[in-house]
C-alpha cells in the first residue's frame, strides 16, 4: 500500500530536490515516517541539552546504506514541522561512519539550504557556511549517536558535486530495492 510521501520525487527541479522534514530546528523530540502506517510517528526524546540543530529530514525515493532514505540537514533559521516538503539545493555532504554493535556503516549527512520563488539559496558551497555552524552540526551527530549507544566518526567534507553523487547512488539503490 502506497502512501502521500510515496508520490514526492527526489528530484524538484533542476538542481533542486525535495525534502520531507522530519524533525525540526530545536527539538528534542525525533520523529520518523512510519512506511507500514504511512504517518510520522515519534521514534524517540533526546536528552536534556541536547536538541535538532537545524531541520532534519530525508530524500524521498533514496536509499542510503543505513537502509533509510538519504539524510538531510536544512539549513535555515527557523524550524519548519514534521511533514513539511522543502525544496532544497545541496550544498554539501558530511561523509560519517556509523558503528553500533561492532558493525560500522556509511552514515553521511547531506547539507542543504531551502529555495523558493523568492528566497534564493543563502549558501552555494558547504565551505560558505560559518566554522561554528559546521562545528555545532558535527557535534550535535556526534553527541546524538553517542546518546544512542553508537560511535559515529566523521570523515570529511564535500561540496555540492560530492552531495550531487551520493544522490545519484541512493536513487539507483532505491530502485534496485523496489525491482
Amino acid at each position: 500500500m502506497k502512501g502521500p510521501l510515496d508520490k514526492v520525487e527526489s528530484r524538484a527541479d533542476e538542481g533542486l530536490v525535495n525534502i520531507i522534514i522530519d524533525t525540526p530546528k530545536g527539538s528534542r523530540n525525533k520523529f520518523k515516517y512510519d512506511e507500514e502506517i504511512h504517518i510520522i510517528r515519534l521514534s524517540r526524546i533526546l536528552p536534556v541539552g541536547l536538541s535538532f540543530p537545524y531541520d532534519f529530514g530525508s530524500i524521498p525515493m533514496t536509499l542510503a546504506e543505513d537502509g533509510d532514505a538519504l539524510d538531510v540537514l536544512v539549513i535555515c533559521d527557523t524550524p519548519s514541522f514534521p511533514g513539511c516538503l522543502i525544496t532544497g539545493k545541496l550544498i554539501g555532504i558530511i561523509n560519517c561512519e556509523q558503528t553500533e554493535k561492532k558493525k560500522t556503516i556509511r552514515n553521511d549527512r547531506l547539507i542543504a539550504v531551502p529555495v523558493t520563488d523568492v528566497n534564493p539559496p543563502l549558501f552555494k558551497n558547504i565551505d560558505d557556511l560559518p566554522i561554528d555552524c559546521l562545528t555545532e552540526i558535527e557535534n550535535f551527530f556526534v553527541s546524538y549517536n553517542e546518546a544512542e549507544g553508537r560511535k559515529f566518526k566523521i570523515l570529511k567534507h564535500g561540496g555540492p558535486e560530492e552531495a550531487e553523487t551520493a544522490l545519484i547512488g541512493a536513487k539507483q539503490n532505491y530502485k534496485r530495492a523496489r525491482k
